[in-house]
């Protein structure tokens, strides 16, 4: 699967990086739910600093759409909660 994160790029995850991404996923649903942007800020730190560790970046001369978008580091609290669908950031 490739996720970009709007403002970086684009990552490879595979399958097991995924699953470990939904939990870092659900702890970002978590703090959407609240109105603590310092928690919210360490959880969306977390799920984007997981996409670098567990993914490859995607080739910056391909030409692929994403199957996948992130909100980018420095994204707010509104704007994420906004983006969430009923299986958080990342489905599954």
């Amino acid at each position: 699967m490739i996720v970009r994160i709007l403002g970086e790029g684009q990552y490879d995850i595979d399958e097991a990086g995924l699953e470990k991404l939904n939990d870092l996923d659900a702890a970002v649903e978590s703090a959407c739910k609240g109105t603590d942007e310092a928690v919210f800020d360490s959880a969306l730190a977390a799920l984007l600093d997981g996409v670098r560790a567990l993914g490859v970046q995607h080739p910056v001369d391909a030409i692929d759409s994403s199957d996948l978008i992130l909100p980018g580091p420095g994204s707010t609290l509104a704007e994420v909660s906004e983006m969430l669908g009923d299986d958080g950031l990342i489905p599954g």
